[in-house]
């Protein structure tokens, strides 16, 4: 019995929406939820972007964004392509040209900014290309870059603009019968984002990718995304997401990770439940998860691991983790196993001890998953 099925308050009812491929991810209908970042590199740097790109593939990445402003940058592209472990997703913003470029390079997915990209004729350019060369289409609205019409017609960037120009994106797609696409209404304002956002999945059955654009450093912009980007996915709205820093594309793709973590979304890693330490603490608890996160980054496997100071709340806490670590008197604390206490172990030693108990609850947890696919194939 799942948990969500003993506690239906957790459950999150995600919005209706057709499915796309973008390369080899699938994202809208019951695909998992994508996570995205995009490369700062220049892309003309073939090793360099490469490099990044194989780092946030490392991290979770699904799909990977990378700017292409002039020729020399859709020239680098097909290389880039070629050796990306992820499906890349080229980001076109005023020549119309680049994006056929892109689809001639390899790129799995155009990126296009309605505000920018220029007349029908040339939409229909851009779609013939991405037809001829299987390439999916996500239309990029922007607060900060909508057509002169439309601020002329509304006096200012405002929700009701960014879903119009959304939509006449989308019609002149389905004009020229496509249907591989999917939509972003992006605000650096996140009242504007979430509202715009809400109104885009009344009007549209499309694949809709989530970010708040321009969020800032990798704290404020954590916070910032965890805001806007969390309460729409909890409405169930959103299926793929960027989570935009001024910070490592790494950083993104963790943040993207943690939040559709905390909302079962997504299950990636370890997911450490720690207190933030008091006078009660027998151990040092900042110094210990630091460390713990770190030496753990290199588990994919999803597993919880709980590291509390004192006993107040530790063993409420391991009760409901694979692996706890609760904090006792004289240089020691208590270990949980599945809830259970398991042993005494001194705090000299526990950061090795810890990190060797969930390397084996990972084997164990992959191992029984590979024989549960084998026995279904053998069915």
């Amino acid at each position: 019995m799942s948990l969500n099925s003993v506690r239906p308050w957790r459950n999150i009812y995600r919005r209706a929406s057709r499915q796309i491929r973008v390369g080899k991810v699938l994202v809208g209908g019951d695909a998992p939820i994508s996570v995205q970042t995009m490369t700062n590199t220049l892309t003309t740097d073939v090793a360099g972007t490469l490099d990044q790109i194989r780092r946030a593939a490392i991290a979770g990445a699904d799909i990977v964004r990378v700017s292409t402003p002039d020729p020399e940058s859709t020239a680098a592209l097909r290389e880039i392509c070629a050796e990306s472990p992820v499906p890349i997703v080229a980001d076109i913003h005023f020549h119309y040209k680049r994006a056929i470029e892109a689809a001639e390079a390899g790129a799995a997915c155009l990126r296009i900014n309605p505000g920018n990209i220029g007349d029908a004729r040339r939409v229909a350019e851009v779609v013939k290309a991405a037809k001829d060369y299987g390439c999916s289409i996500r239309i990029g609205v922007n607060a900060g870059s909508l057509e002169k019409h439309l601020l002329d017609k509304y006096g200012e960037p405002c929700p009701d603009a960014m879903v119009e120009s959304g939509m006449d994106h989308i019609m002149l797609l389905q004009d020229n019968d496509f249907h591989e696409f999917k939509i972003s209404v992006k605000a650096s304002d996140v009242f504007m984002a979430a509202a715009a956002y809400q109104q885009l999945a009344e009007v549209t059955d499309a694949p809709i990718h989530l970010g708040i654009t321009e969020a800032g450093g990798l704290q404020s912009g954590t916070v910032k995304s965890a805001i806007g980007l969390g309460n729409l996915l909890w409405m169930g709205i959103g299926d793929t997401i960027r989570v935009s820093l001024s910070a490592d594309p790494v950083e993104e793709v963790k943040v993207g990770f943690e939040i559709l973590k905390s909302l079962g979304l997504r299950h990636r890693g370890v997911t450490i439940i720690s207190c933030p330490s008091c006078a009660r603490q027998g151990f040092d608890v900042i110094k210990t998860v630091t460390a713990l996160e770190n030496r753990l980054a290199h588990v994919t496997t999803s597993l919880s691991l709980s590291i509390i100071g004192c006993v107040v709340n530790g063993p409420g806490e391991a009760l409901m983790t694979d692996i706890g670590f609760t904090g006792g008197g004289a240089g020691s604390g208590m270990v949980y196993l599945a809830g259970k206490q398991s042993h005494k172990l001194g705090n000299d030693a526990m950061i090795d001890h810890i990190v060797e108990l969930v390397e084996a609850k990972a084997a164990e947890i992959q191992a029984a998953e590979a024989e549960a696919e084998a026995a279904q194939a053998a069915e």
